[in-house]
């Protein structure tokens, strides 16, 4: 399942459907509308992954982008085995392009959340694998690497409508000095910012991807710095 035609916007019935969707969550609601599923939600997501991931290579060279179920594109079914909430379908498109060698969900990347009515893009480590959080509190208290990552920061920070997280933890973790001026950092599981807002025009033309762009490239840097941490460059 891949794309060779060029993205040129979703459609009005790309949103009218996740809105539908979230209104009868249901197999037989989704089989009767599986076609408009296929050639509104999946075929310019397919589109979007292959274009988007050409130009993400100007800030991120390393970028994977596979414009297939289960790789750049989310599966729209949930997983209900340890959830209370048995509906079947999840009610947004998820996008994920990432750079680094371990499987996809081990690597940093960029993200575009579409649930109507807002339109989430983001980028980084929504959690970290073990071996890489441990490396991760290495890095945060390097004088280096550390300071590095504070500077970065401190710039995400100072971007309006841009939000960081991945905190999870509330102690500082074992053999580390609370102290520290970057000990609020080891509280993290993950580290990620990005930005919200409604559905932009945007969304309905080729345009969507200068609007990605615009939002991904202020969040290269902190990119680039989880992709050192990732390949153990640092």
């Amino acid at each position: 399942m891949t794309s060779e035609v060029a993205f040129s916007g979703f459609s009005r019935a790309t949103v009218k459907f996740l809105k539908d969707l979230k209104k009868h969550n249901d197999r037989e609601w989704f089989k009767a509308h599986k076609d408009v599923y296929t050639s509104q939600v999946i075929a310019p997501a397919q589109a979007l992954v292959t274009d988007m991931g050409e130009r993400l290579k100007e800030i991120a060279p390393g970028i994977i982008a596979v414009p297939k179920h289960n790789r750049s594109i989310f599966r729209i079914y949930r997983d209900t085995r340890f959830s209370h909430d048995k509906s079947p379908y999840k009610t947004h498109l998820g996008i994920f392009l990432w750079e680094g060698v371990r499987p996809r969900m081990e690597c940093p990347g960029f993200y575009f959340h579409l649930e109507p009515p807002n339109l989430m893009l983001g980028m980084g480590f929504y959690m970290f694998p073990r071996k890489v959080l441990e490396h991760y509190r290495n890095a945060v208290v390097d004088p280096e690497h550390g300071a590095e990552l504070t500077e970065i920061l401190g710039h995400l920070e100072g971007l309006e409508g841009y939000t960081l997280g991945g905190k999870h933890y509330k102690r500082i973790p074992p053999g580390f000095d609370a102290e520290h001026p970057n000990a609020e950092l080891l509280l993290h599981n993950g580290l990620y910012a990005g930005t919200e807002g409604p559905i932009p025009e945007d969304l309905y033309s080729e345009r969507l991807i200068d609007y990605c762009m615009e939002r991904f490239t202020p969040l290269a840097g902190l990119h680039r710095w989880l992709v050192g941490l990732n390949s153990r460059v640092f």
